[in-house]
């Protein structure tokens, strides 16, 4: 199947698809049949990490998919246990030969461990990579506006997305406007929350009655809407293929705001300013 998600591009020119598919919390044996199936849906950006510990399920999925390498889009993220410099040069490595992929289309620091002080290092490791033609582009997740500032003080390559937690009770306006300010595209993890709190608020349920859609694709045509990347993560085949079903329908201004109204700065994730 061909797919229906347009691209955002990126600040060196890169196109990224907006909405990917996220292999968070799913084993390594079960990755490769969750990433075939969302190829088969219209899936073409794949978001794992070396944490996740299920980046060789997902690269075999992604070499039996049958697809041209160049119409896919593969995001993977350096632990913090390898930040540095030579330790992230190995960590690379290290995840190109469980993916099994000659290049790489984008590169996270997976959280900035301020506390630490290795991820301008760490970063310096990426630009290289970069510049030897391994990384398509190259960028961080997890970083505050604070932690964004330092990283372009010392180092020459903005970063081209950061990967946030961000859904409509945490809306991060603050680093939304930052990242618009620098160029930085806004990539949403856990963009409907976690479990069933957030898709059975009323007013999402009330909006997703009025359209005729799930509570789940009102919240990612929000994301859509506002311009984000996002990353839906399931492993059930129905849930996988309507999360990219979200292209032919809009939210009225109306339906916006009374998602806008549900911010309640919450996280459900680590707070990144103390996290290591």
């Amino acid at each position: 199947m061909s797919s229906k998600v347009p691209p955002i591009i990126l600040n060196n020119g890169v196109e990224m698809p907006q909405l990917g598919f996220g292999v968070w919390q799913v084993p390594d044996d079960e990755a490769e049949t969750a990433v075939a199936t969302a190829l088969q849906a219209g899936y073409r950006s794949i978001d794992t990490a070396a944490v996740y510990g299920n980046e060789e399920g997902t690269g075999r999925a992604i070499a039996a998919c049958g697809l041209p390498r160049e119409e896919l889009f593969v995001t993977t993220k350096l632990w913090n246990s390898d930040q540095g410099y030579d330790s992230t040069l190995r960590a690379f490595d290290a995840s190109m030969e469980k993916l099994g992929l000659d290049y790489l289309d984008l590169y996270l620091i997976h959280w900035p461990r301020p506390a630490e002080g290795q991820y301008v290092d760490t970063y310096k490791a990426f630009e290289k990579l970069h510049a030897d033609g391994r990384i398509r582009a190259i960028g961080v997740s997890n970083f505050l506006p604070e932690h964004l500032r330092r990283l372009m003080d010392e180092t020459s390559v903005i970063p081209a997305v950061n990967q946030i937690e961000l859904h409509p009770h945490l809306q991060q306006h603050a680093s939304r406007e930052f990242h618009a300010a620098q160029g930085i595209a806004t990539e949403a993890w856990s963009p409907l929350g976690q479990g069933k709190g957030l898709l059975e608020v009323p007013a999402i349920v009330a909006i997703a009655q009025k359209h005729g859609r799930t509570p789940a694709q009102i919240v990612l045509r929000w994301h859509v809407q506002l311009g984000n990347i996002v990353i839906p993560k399931s492993v059930t085949p129905s849930r996988i293929k309507e999360n990219i079903e979200v292209f032919d329908f809009e939210l009225d201004t109306e339906d916006l705001a009374a998602i806008s109204a549900l911010n309640e700065d919450r996280r459900l994730g680590p707070d990144p300013a103390v996290f290591s």
